[in-house]
């Protein structure tokens, strides 16, 4: 099967979509499939090279300005007069008998939606990301680029979505029913193994914490995922454990949590690291007593299954049904949290961090639901089933 990978955004990129159309794609080589995948250029990355099996083109592309409404992110479009012509030459030479996109609203996806239309090929597109934002002005603008923008350019070519939870089946049936020919549950996988075996001691050292307490939030900082909660917890936390230490490891693109600390008096208990590289995240993973980043209610994504992977207590704001059939059990695979909510946080951070006996037999049991149902194996396995039954149609 000859499948073509498309996301603007792919490595060396760091981000959670990057990095899943990446395993993806050489999951697909690995079983014998061809692959090509077209990405946006990147600073630094050659135009065109093969990497473990996989051909990657990357089109030239203009950089958008960072906006607070694009939650300062570095977000590459591709469109310009020439991409129509290129798309025609690189996936007619390929002839790709399916599709897989990553992500709803970047050009690459439209125009190769429009490619895939005209010559008859069918699309799985995995929606990674809801437009959507906490700030009402914000949401505003993401329901009217959904409604206008995005949801008519699916309609004209409806490829089948990938859900991943139970926040995203809802968003996809909400904004986009007319552009969907069907959908498929595919939860978000991981290779576990990565995440494991890091040097706990490198790390406390790297950042001067010695044995304290440490508390730790993995992920980029946006709006949906602002630790401002995390940081409302703090002064709690630190009167009973005055020398614990928060840290916040990935890039800062919305900063209202460091200004929450400076009100609240616990900015000096914080260490933010900026965006790190993923070889460096086994051993943040395995210096942290605790890990709490999403706290919002909106998702369970890949660091927070990379963080149950590595056997690290986590708290979250998550439901137990949020992946279906799969439950994650309150004390039993993690800390569950109401979202939101400052006190029950830092109860459920203090408990982690005292109780380590509880905490390593929780930890563990979190690991082990992520081997069961979230290996990267796994899910490239069910990709592949999905992909031969589209290409088959």
């Amino acid at each position: 099967m000859r499948i073509a990978v498309v996301n603007n955004f792919y490595p060396p990129r760091v981000g959670g979509s990057a990095h899943m159309a990446e395993s993806l794609a050489k999951g697909y080589v690995a079983r014998g499939h061809d692959v090509l995948v077209i990405t946006a250029e990147y600073p630094g990355a050659p135009a065109e090279e093969e990497v473990d099996g996989v051909r990657i083109v990357r089109l030239p592309a203009a950089r958008l300005p960072k906006t607070k409404l694009a939650v300062n992110f570095d977000i590459t479009f591709a469109t310009r007069p020439s991409l129509p012509r290129r798309l025609r030459t690189l996936l007619g030479g390929f002839q790709p008998d399916v599709i897989h996109q990553h992500g709803q609203f970047f050009d690459l996806t439209w125009a190769t939606g429009m490619w895939a239309r005209r010559n008859g090929v069918p699309v799985l597109l995995s929606v990674h990301t809801r437009l959507e934002s906490p700030k009402p002005m914000y949401q505003a603008v993401f329901s009217t680029l959904d409604a206008c923008l995005v949801a008519p350019i699916l309609r004209r070519y409806k490829p089948m979505h990938v859900v991943m939870d139970s926040l995203m089946d809802d968003y996809i049936k909400r904004r986009y029913a007319r552009g969907v020919s069907g959908t498929v549950d595919i939860p978000v996988g991981l290779d576990p193994e990565w995440t494991r075996g890091g040097d706990q001691r490198r790390m406390r050292e790297k950042l001067g914490i010695g044995d304290a307490p440490m508390i730790l939030s993995v992920g980029h900082v946006i709006p949906l995922r602002d630790r401002v909660t995390l940081v409302e917890s703090m002064p709690q936390v630190l009167a009973e454990l005055p020398d614990a230490k928060l840290v916040i490891v990935g890039g800062i693109y919305y900063d209202a949590f460091l200004r929450r600390a400076e009100e609240l008096g616990v900015r000096d208990a914080i260490i933010t690291t900026g965006a790190v590289p993923k070889a460096d995240v086994p051993h943040y993973l395995a210096a942290a007593d605790v890990e709490c980043h999403s706290l919002q209610g909106i998702g369970f994504g890949t660091a927070c299954l990379e963080t149950l992977a590595a056997g690290v207590p986590q708290v979250a704001a998550i439901e137990e049904d949020h992946f279906g059939d799969i439950k994650i059990i309150d004390r039993v695979h993690m800390h569950l949290v109401p979202k939101d909510s400052p006190q029950p946080v830092a109860d459920r951070l203090v408990e982690a961090i005292r109780n380590p006996e509880e905490s390593r037999r929780m930890a563990a049991e979190g690991s082990s639901i992520v081997d069961q149902h979230f290996t990267m194996s796994a899910i490239i396995d069910k990709h592949i089933e999905v992909l031969t039954g589209l290409a088959g149609r």
